[in-house]
């Protein structure tokens, strides 16, 4: 089994280095766009795509990856929404389990039924524990895991589920407020966490602008993820990885 880009998660972290994530939706973007997004992101030295979502409905999955393959060398992470999620043309995928949540499916079971073709994919497979944070606003992953994200001022909540999520052995916790959030997940909550694990820690859902990206990596984020923010400005796509790549830990 693979291990190129968890090591590269681990030694980044290792180094204090913050990483900027470009989370795509296959469903939101067509040939043009893949362009667009993939030139800005090459020019801001942007150091990962996050390919998925929690309903992908088209079935451009495959072509959306090789095209962005095609015009750069930036890491495509599967981010998948459901086990049918997976291409063989990405550089590993996200494993993940529901670990904020009760619903027994998104913690094992939808795993059992997709452990042989994600086996048989030949991706790197990175083991994740999904925590889902209430980002002000029903999300379709709380509704499709019919989950109750955890409250955003329960940051004991948080602290302890993610060191649970870490010594049942998830290589990387991920937090996220969920796509269209009107609000982030506080930097109370991130310091919280990040100071009881050593696994890398990302962070998503309802970041919008430099200062908000650049105030999660001081309190502790390893990797920024921002999706919705960009689809709707893709310019800012500079700017985030400006702000994220300027912190200096101390």
């Amino acid at each position: 089994m693979k291990y190129k880009l968890y090591q590269q998660f681990t030694e980044k972290k290792r180094q204090r280095k913050k990483s900027f994530t470009v989370l795509v939706d296959p469903d939101k973007v067509d040939a043009a766009k893949i362009d667009q997004l993939v030139s800005l992101a090459t020019d801001a030295s942007v150091d990962y795509f996050f390919l998925g979502g929690s309903l992908v409905i088209s079935n451009n999955l495959d072509e959306c990856i090789q095209q962005i393959k095609s015009l750069c060398d930036i890491p495509v992470i599967l981010f998948p929404g459901s086990p049918s999620q997976l291409s063989k043309y990405a550089d590993a995928v996200l494993y993940l389990s529901l670990i904020s949540g009760r619903n027994p499916e998104l913690l094992i079971g939808q795993h059992v039924i997709s452990a042989p073709a994600v086996k048989q994919s030949g991706l790197e497979i990175i083991p994740t524990g999904y925590m889902v944070i209430d980002g002000g606003a029903p999300t379709t992953v709380s509704y499709i895991s019919n989950a109750a994200p955890i409250p955003s001022d329960k940051n004991e909540i948080a602290m302890c589920t993610a060191m649970a999520g870490e010594m049942l052995g998830m290589k990387l916790i991920y937090m996220d407020a969920g796509s269209g959030a009107k609000k982030a997940i506080t930097e109370d909550m991130i310091s919280h966490v990040a100071h009881h694990i050593e696994a890398p820690l990302i962070i998503g859902g309802g970041i919008t602008d430099p200062e908000k990206a650049y105030l999660n990596c001081r309190a502790g984020a390893d990797v920024i993820v921002v999706g919705n923010a960009i689809e709707k400005d893709p310019s800012l796509i500079k700017e985030i990885s400006d702000a994220v790549h300027s912190h200096v830990a101390k």
